[in-house]
């Protein structure tokens, strides 16, 4: 396995002793020395993520030096097992300020760089867009998909118009395997995701196609939803190391199942009673919520809805889960934070009056009954998210231009004592100054 956040003394199950497998032998699922395991063991940090994103993008292998027993963030680089051929470009769906950028974005990845561009059936329908016959040599170019089409091994990175909400939406379409890497151009309201603006779209595709890139990775949370509370052993099975994972076939009780990019949010929909939820944290319970609900988030979605519940903002490099109330009905029920690798069981409590509903990154809204068990482990697939600068330097321009972090207007300092003299009239001025006012009084009274 590569990557400076794969120290070996770490997991040593996933190494060879000579170093890391080979990208190329990893990426097809062949590695099976002595040393590699099939089935991943969690650790209290965070579960072992998947190196590779897509058919071709895997993390740079780096030198020994850079390894640490903490994510070290700038060794976190992309690199090309191949040469990528294949491009997602998914935009805002009849949003007329796009569709120029769009165009523009499309003409160089076919023209200029000879990608093959994948976009959703529904954009090649766009009115607008078909009544551009200039554009019309490179709409038939163009290869679409549909709702519920794999795309796992036919794409080799993604590139999204728009706002957060087109990252999310990329994300959503990998939900059996890795997800290809991303890079996000600032076209929509918010943009704390998006980190690059699209005047910078050439440079910025050449510098992803050459390698050796910056990427966050941003965890996903991996959310089942199942009927009755006999939750089989063997749910985090999935070999992460091949590009199609060797899956567990579903159990029967599985009614839903989502991996999501921000949050999960349990709430107590249109019920005029308070939530009434059990929270079990690797089977132990750790406290019953009673207000309108609770959100479990990333440390992406710490920046969304949980902010807004009053929760702390996470680097997404930091391995964690954030556990945040929705308005609860006491005044010490705090926003924590858990280790990324912990197991995380929400339940509808046997006294709570009504049951709930859970919403996954906003949408897929599901309602839970008693005796149903929703459960959330942190997901082996995160999003590889291409850097505009770093993964640090990229947080803290998001939060400054977005959220505005900690503006203010600067405290004005003490002036110096000295500084201070030299402005006030010394007391040779203030005696001459005495004296001719005395003096302009003294005519005056003789005038009169």
């Amino acid at each position: 396995m590569q990557g400076a956040t794969m120290p070996a003394s770490t997991y040593p199950g996933d190494l060879h002793h000579e170093g890391f497998c080979p990208p190329r032998k990893r990426l097809k699922g062949l590695c099976r020395g002595s040393h590699c395991i099939d089935q991943r063991t969690r650790s209290i940090n965070a579960p072992i993520p998947s190196p590779s994103f897509g058919p071709k993008a895997c993390l740079k292998k780096v030198p020994p030096s850079q390894m640490m027993q903490v994510t070290d963030p700038s060794s976190q680089k992309l690199i090309w097992t191949e040469s990528p051929l294949t491009v997602l470009v998914i935009k805002k769906i009849l949003d007329v300020s796009v569709l120029e950028p769009f165009k523009q974005l499309s003409k160089y990845l076919i023209q200029d760089k000879q990608l093959i561009v994948y976009v959703e059936s529904k954009v090649l329908e766009e009115p607008d867009l078909v009544a551009d016959k200039d554009f019309d040599q490179f709409r038939l170019k163009m290869k679409s998909f549909k709702d519920g089409d794999k795309l796992g091994d036919r794409i080799d990175f993604i590139v999204c118009l728009g706002g957060d909400g087109t990252l999310l939406y990329a994300s959503s379409l990998f939900q059996e395997g890795t997800v290809p890497p991303v890079i996000a151009f600032h076209l929509g309201s918010f943009g704390f995701l998006t980190t690059y603006e699209f005047s910078q779209f050439r440079e910025a595709i050449s510098v992803l196609l050459e390698g050796n890139t910056p990427v966050t990775l941003r965890s996903r949370l991996k959310c089942l939803i199942f009927e009755d509370e006999n939750i089989p052993s063997d749910l985090d099975r999935e070999n992460f190391m091949a590009i199609k994972p060797i899956r567990v076939p579903d159990p029967p009780n599985l009614r839903f199942k989502w991996e999501c990019l921000n949050e999960v949010v349990i709430d107590r929909g249109s019920s005029p009673y308070l939530s009434n939820l059990d929270l079990y944290l690797d089977d132990r319970h750790i406290t019953t919520v009673q207000g309108d609900g609770l959100i479990i988030s990333t440390p992406t979605g710490s920046t969304a809805y949980a902010a807004a519940a009053g929760a702390s903002m996470i680097h997404p490099n930091v391995p964690a889960i954030l556990i945040t109330p929705i308005c609860p009905h006491t005044l010490s029920f705090r926003p924590i934070v858990v280790p990324a690798g912990v197991e995380l069981k929400v339940t509808v409590s046997p006294d709570a009056r009504h049951t709930a509903w859970v919403s996954l990154d906003g949408k897929h809204r599901q309602e839970i009954h008693k005796g149903w068990c929703l459960r959330i482990t942190n997901s082996v697939f995160p999003v590889a998210s291409v850097c505009s600068v770093d993964q640090i330097v990229d947080w803290f321009d998001s939060l400054m231009a977005c959220m505005h972090w900690n503006e203010r207007e600067q405290q004005k300092s003490f002036r110096p004592r000295e500084r201070l003299r030299k402005s006030l009239p010394s007391n040779s001025n203030l005696e001459k100054q005495a004296e001719k006012n005395n003096g302009t009084e003294s005519d005056k009274d003789e005038t009169h």
